[in-house]
């Protein structure tokens, strides 16, 4: 069965079933994982990290509030409402 016929068939899966299916990927995962060498984790990592390269990149939905870098988010109109409700708890 190839990845593109499992994925199709998830949303036909009980809920249950999903589970079953994520757990058992999952323990695949970290039995291969703990099987690795060092030298195959450091080549899955640096894999993984040239992925996410384009994650970071400008204009990219991770860093969309970079933009907002270094603008003053402490003028809070209601600034003085919570000194006083603080000054008043004290």
């Amino acid at each position: 069965m190839e990845t593109k016929e499992i994925l199709q068939a998830l949303p036909n899966l009980s809920i249950s079933d999903r589970l079953k299916v994520a757990e058992s990927a999952l323990q695949l995962v970290l039995q291969e994982k703990h099987s690795l060498t060092k030298d195959e984790q450091k080549c899955q990592l640096t894999l993984a990290a040239m992925t996410a390269i384009a994650d970071y990149a400008p204009g990219s939905e991770l860093n969309i509030f970079s933009e907002l870098d270094g603008e003053d988010f402490s003028d809070d109109p209601d600034e003085d409402f919570h000194n006083s409700v603080n000054y008043v708890q004290r």
